[in-house]
């Protein structure tokens, strides 16, 4: 098997791609735990057994790996990519760094799996967390009922911020039960997030957030039509996970039974929705969990042909560290 190299083998998104890597039988002398700032001697668990040593993402040699997997922040992808690219090793990017430029594809595997043959560069990138959520429901549904709007509202862990985020959200919680000032935890987020709701996730651009506008991007990329999406989002304060709820604006008329249908039989799709009290799926539901859950799912009556649903996923798990599996298999097999 060739050799993978994982560049932030110790991030939220790092660790659960190992974790799948192991449950799937990949041996670890097959994979480089790669991450930043590592001392020598730093090590990292691979399964139950298994301690995998850490290499320095400084000094590490690409050329020792023929796929690099880089689920670090986009400052480092960009800085190491071009020497990954330079040793000839293939490159997955999870960051969403080279998702926008028009010679890599974005691929959300089962949904366009054959736009790994444009990686011509020797890279491809992955989506964001809550547009794989998104889209994998909603694959069958696009070919049948011709979509040509969404309306989505997203409520994301601080998890999609990374480990110091979610520090954040710990210190604050505990402070304020302690009746202590929570000022000197306010670095990430610039406001209090614990207990409460902001709606910015990244800097604005113009109108919208960041993450709102690579949404809008990425899902028209990944379909390769001009669909018509508006996104909000938000920080909710929870760990892990992704809520979302989505209305869908279809050119044909809609059957919801039929859509609870095509969900229900895609793959990485679980259809929980019983329409009565606590029959759907919470954000603390999903944690560790490699699928995405629908609930919710109803008729929009407030356009000629909607409807709408509820989503939740692990954003480590099935937003990312899942698809990134599915696509290295992809490249394996290529």
């Amino acid at each position: 098997m060739k050799k993978i190299a994982i560049i932030g083998a110790t991030s939220g998104y790092g660790r659960e791609l190992l974790n799948i890597l192991e449950e799937n039988g990949v041996s670890a002398d097959n994979i480089f735990a790669v991450d930043t700032d590592s001392p020598l001697g730093t090590q990292i668990s691979y399964g139950e057994d298994v301690d995998m040593d850490v290499y320095n993402l400084r000094d590490f040699d690409f050329g020792s790996a023929q796929i690099a997997v880089f689920c670090v922040a986009e400052d480092l992808t960009k800085h190491y990519v071009p020497r990954a690219l330079a040793k000839d090793a293939f490159v997955i990017d999870c960051s969403g760094t080279y998702g926008t430029e028009s010679d890599v594809p974005l691929i959300i595997s089962g949904i366009n799996d054959d736009k790994i043959k444009e990686a011509t560069r020797g890279i491809v990138a992955l989506p964001s967390p809550q547009v794989t959520q998104l889209m994998l429901p909603l694959q069958g549904v696009i070919k049948r009922y011709a979509v040509k709007r969404m309306v989505i509202n997203t409520y994301m862990a601080t998890s999609v911020c990374g480990k110091d985020a979610m520090d954040e959200l710990f210190n604050q919680t505990r402070k304020i039960f302690m009746n202590e000032p929570i000022v000197d935890d306010e670095t990430v987020f610039h406001k209090q997030v614990a207990f409460n709701v902001l709606p910015q996730v990244g800097e604005f651009i113009g109108d919208e957030t960041k993450q709102e506008w690579a949404m809008n991007v990425e899902i028209k990329k990944v379909l390769g039509t001009d669909i018509k999406v508006h996104a909000n989002c938000a920080i909710v304060p929870v760990f892990i996970g992704i809520g979302a709820f989505v209305n869908v604006e279809c050119g044909t008329e809609v059957d919801v039974d039929d859509i609870r249908n095509l969900m229900r039989d895609t793959k990485g799709v679980v259809v929980f929705d019983k329409h009565v009290d606590c029959g759907y799926v919470s954000m603390n539901d999903v944690q560790s969990e490699s699928d995405v859950y629908v609930s919710r799912l109803r008729q929009d009556v407030s356009v000629e042909n909607g409807f709408s649903f509820w989503s939740v996923a692990d954003d480590l798990r099935a937003g990312i560290a899942q698809n990134a599996y599915s696509v290295l298999q992809l490249i394996l097999k290529k």
